[in-house]
């Protein structure tokens, strides 16, 4: 029988399970590695499969009712003797008839007793943001105590299978840490690969545990095989990019605009949405929509948006939740691409059934929704304010989403204060339709950004997120803040494998399949945004710290361990080159202490010879603010240093941490404007952001 026969069989008689023995015919069609075994009716028989198979056995339980094994007594290891297994065979059967007097009985499994190597989990779950995910970790009985798991999108390409056994924190003991043989990788890589196309192939499999697999030199077997089944998840349904694209350029390049509620009444949302755009310096039409007004702010006004006499590419909303399902059926009519939905009071209130009826609207007319319950969105290339927030008035190549007002404010005022220039900010609230993927498939292709930073607490389709995420990153950075990252813990499931597969953990592995600049927080999502763009992508993995403090380097080579970076080991002659320029107090190696009272031409001649030898791929600077290098006559030195540098061909990418009086705020300012990413009374942050570049440049394939 195949493995859709006994898929369908099993669901036929309303199981949610597979029995072993159907399991173990799964593992054969695909090719995963089980021991010999048989199904045994009686204990004479038990015997003499025992003896067949080999001597010693386990032997377990096999009913459709009896999922945990264990818990009913319902397994026996290491039986030696044809007489053993007679005795064991009755045990396990009373056992059984004790836990669940009504259980049917299959028989009794003789499998038999393999070990040795490591013992390591394979598995699959049905996650419901991503679907199929496979987890690869430490297995055994403390399985769910170690919780040593690493989670990927199936099904596996080789390459990334083999990323999963790196993945894990007892990655050295699978290589053969204090002598221990090693595990067969390319045998491990395959397993977890086969566990993958089983789960594709099949929907019905709910969850998949091989739990233990033993993995030696000479291969790796799965010792006990789990599978539950059910209802396939259902297909989500996605437009085509083409589509995508043809109605975001519409809302982010309209050539009209509709406010419906537009008000002249300040304090009042239509107002605000009216001021901004005409004070934003938009250049498109404006009409303003509100049946009890004739004119507002100098526009003529329309009683509804079918009066307008010219097309319509965005409609704002700024009307009542009430009002909005009927208003929506004029905007649809009418072919607006985009409704922008400022009102509240939708699903984020219990109004589910509300938003229902609006999104059936806007997807029986065509029309792609932002929001509800948004603050609007900007975009600066078309000087294009379409909220109630104030208008932006800095242009740059950073585009931020966020899925909270609060967090968009946050994002606002970290954008002015800081003069990082964006290309747009987007709310995307409740997201009732556009969510992160539409926005990703925009900014993609927008000339006008150069990365991409988004706050979400949620992703309504994990794979479109992942998969448009993996096109982006090959150009341009995509930082994501993923809130809620300590709410949920493991949720309730049939098996190991569900039970460690925690939401945030299957956030984080999948996001960095994806290729995604995780940020661990708001402030770091925002730095990161402000920085990856002006620092150039580095060609390697070899970072050297030139400090003028002892105390600076110490914390600075601790960043950067944190950082997953590597600090590089100075060749001799590179070495020399250096303690040419230093003190002979100071200290070559790394990190180089130029020592504090050294004048501003050592700090010249060590970060020119950092920047000019191409065995060093990227810099991080340590300055103590002293009388004879001050703050100021440093930045301004390190800023003409790697301007010359870079005309020369040498770019790389430069931080630093300056410590010292209040001065080292201006200085550090003045350096992250001539592209030195610099920040005063840390040694953490610079270090963090140059983290963030470089696993950017892994991900898009940069270091090789």
């Amino acid at each position: 029988m195949g493995a859709r026969e006994v898929i369908e069989k099993a669901l036929a008689e309303g199981r949610t399970a597979l029995t072993a023995p159907e399991g173990r015919e799964l593992c054969q069609e695909y090719g995963i590695a089980t021991p010999g075994e048989g199904l045994a009716g009686s204990a004479d028989e038990a015997a003499r499969l025992a003896g067949e198979i080999g001597l010693p056995v386990v032997l377990k339980i096999v009913s459709p009712d009896i999922l945990h094994k264990t818990d009913a007594g319902g397994v026996l290891v290491g039986l030696k003797t044809e007489e053993e297994v007679r005795a064991g065979y009755e045990t396990i059967l009373a056992n059984a008839r004790a836990h669940n007097p009504g259980a049917r009985i299959d028989g009794i499994q003789v499998q038999q007793l393999v070990g040795g190597g490591h013992e390591v989990i394979v598995g699959a779950v049905t996650d419901p943001t991503f679907g199929k995910v496979i987890a690869f970790g430490l297995g055994g009985v403390l399985v769910e105590v170690l919780k040593d798991v690493t989670f990927r999108l199936a099904p596996v390409s080789g390459d990334d299978a083999l990323r999963m056994l790196d993945d894990i924190r007892a990655a050295e003991v699978l290589r053969g840490a204090r002598g221990a043989e090693p595990a067969n990788r390319q045998a491990l890589a395959a397993l977890i690969e086969r566990v993958g196309r089983l789960v594709t192939d099949h929907p019905e499999i709910t969850e998949v545990d091989l739990n233990p697999v033993f993995a030696d030199a000479s291969g790796a077997v799965a010792a006990d095989v789990r599978i539950l089944i059910g209802e396939p998840p259902a297909e989500i349904e996605r437009l085509p990019r083409e589509e995508i694209l043809r109605q975001m350029n519409r809302i982010f390049k309209p050539r009209a605009v509709a406010v419906i509620g537009a008000s002249a009444e300040t304090g009042k949302i239509g107002n605000s949405v009216m001021k901004n755009l005409i004070n934003g310096g938009y250049q498109g039409q404006i009409y303003p929509i509100n049946p009890k007004a004739d004119e507002i702010m100098g526009l003529k006004a329309y009683k509804s948006v079918a009066d307008v006499p010219g097309e319509v590419d965005v409609a704002v909303f700024a009307i009542p939740a009430k009002f909005v399902a009927p208003a929506l059926e004029e905007v649809g009519e009418k072919g607006v691409a985009g409704a922008v939905m400022i009102p509240s009071g939708f699903a984020e209130t219990g109004n589910v059934e509300g938003q229902k009826e609006i999104v059936e609207i806007a997807r029986r007319h065509g029309v792609r929704m932002l929001g509800p319950n948004i603050y609007g969105y900007y975009y600066t290339p078309e000087n294009l304010c379409a909220t109630f927030c104030t208008p932006y008035d800095v242009r740059g190549s950073v585009a931020l989403t966020s899925q909270s007002g609060g967090i968009g404010m946050a994002i606002l005022g970290f954008s002015r204060t800081t003069k990082m220039g964006v290309s747009a900010i987007v709310g995307v609230g409740n997201k009732a339709d556009v969510d992160e993927d539409d926005l990703l498939t925009f900014f993609e292709q927008d000339d006008n950004t150069k990365a991409v930073a988004m706050h979400l607490e949620d992703l309504k389709d994990g794979r479109g997120f992942v998969e448009a995420a993996r096109r982006v990153v090959k150009e341009k950075p995509v930082i994501v803040l993923k809130a809620g990252r300590t709410a949920m813990g493991a949720r309730a499931a049939g098996s190991h494998t569900g039970a460690l597969a925690g939401d945030d953990k299957v956030y984080d592995d999948i996001l960095r399949q994806a290729g995604v600049v995780r940020a661990p927080g708001l402030n770091d999502m925002l730095e990161y945004a402000r920085a990856l763009p002006i620092l150039p992508a580095p060609k390697g993995e070899n970072v050297v710290i030139i400090t003028g403090a002892g105390g600076s380097g110490v914390l600075l080579s601790d960043a950067i361990v944190d950082a997953g970076l590597t600090l590089m080991d100075i060749p001799e002659d590179l070495d020399q080159a250096f303690r040419a320029y230093i003190p002979p107090f100071g200290a070559a190696g790394n990190p180089i202490d130029i020592t504090g009272g050294e004048p501003p031409s050592t700090y010249e001649n060590t970060v020119r010879l950092g920047l000019a030898d191409e065995r060093i791929h990227a810099l991080v600077l340590g300055y103590w603010h002293t009388i004879v290098t001050p703050p100021m006559v440093f930045a301004e030195l390190i800023a003409r240093v790697v301007a010359e540098e870079r005309a020369k061909g040498n770019i790389k990418p430069v931080v630093a941490s300056l410590a010292g009086d209040t001065e080292v705020e201006e200085a550090s300012e003045y350096l992250f404007e001539h592209g030195v990413v610099a920040y005063p009374y840390t040694t953490e942050k610079p270090v963090a952001v140059l983290g963030a570049k470089y696993r950017w440049a892994r991900a898009a394939g940069l270091l090789g």
